[in-house]
């Protein structure tokens, strides 16, 4: 079962003809990964601020199929698709009425934020994390 949230497309997010300009894409998408964490038990204010772990972005393909309009409601599919020592890969799939925008295949690593080295998952976050692997091609 994926991870599901949904975002407007607002007119900040577009360009001037209304279209999704693709930079504000992945400016929703931190939100959306934040959101994830959160769901797994470890919000990024604590993830961050407290137990010092960092989840940098360490590759990031994306597939536009469809523009996305200003107004449009963008419903995000996260799909865990392996969890490493340290990494985590990721399938997002964004559609608006149904209909797919944009996929994106997503890599992240657990690193220390005083080191900056990567770390393993810590135990409780590699078990909530675990609830949204998925094994087929979603």
């Amino acid at each position: 079962m994926p991870f599901r949230t949904t975002r407007p497309l607002r007119f900040g997010d577009c360009d001037p003809s209304g279209i999704a300009y693709f930079p504000s894409y992945l400016n929703i998408l931190v939100g959306v990964l934040e959101e994830f964490f959160g769901s797994v038990g470890a919000p990024w204010k604590e993830l961050v601020g407290e137990r010092r772990i960092g989840t940098p972005t360490v590759r990031l393909d994306l597939t536009f199929v469809h523009p996305g309009f200003h107004g449009d409601t963008l419903d995000f599919a996260l799909f865990v698709r392996r969890i490493g020592r340290s990494s985590l890969d990721l399938k997002h799939r964004v559609s608006a009425g149904g209909t797919l925008l944009w996929s994106a295949r997503h890599s992240v690593v657990a690193t220390s934020l005083d080191t900056h080295k990567s770390l393993a998952w810590p135990d409780d976050l590699r078990a909530g994390i675990e609830k949204y692997l998925e094994t087929s091609d979603a």
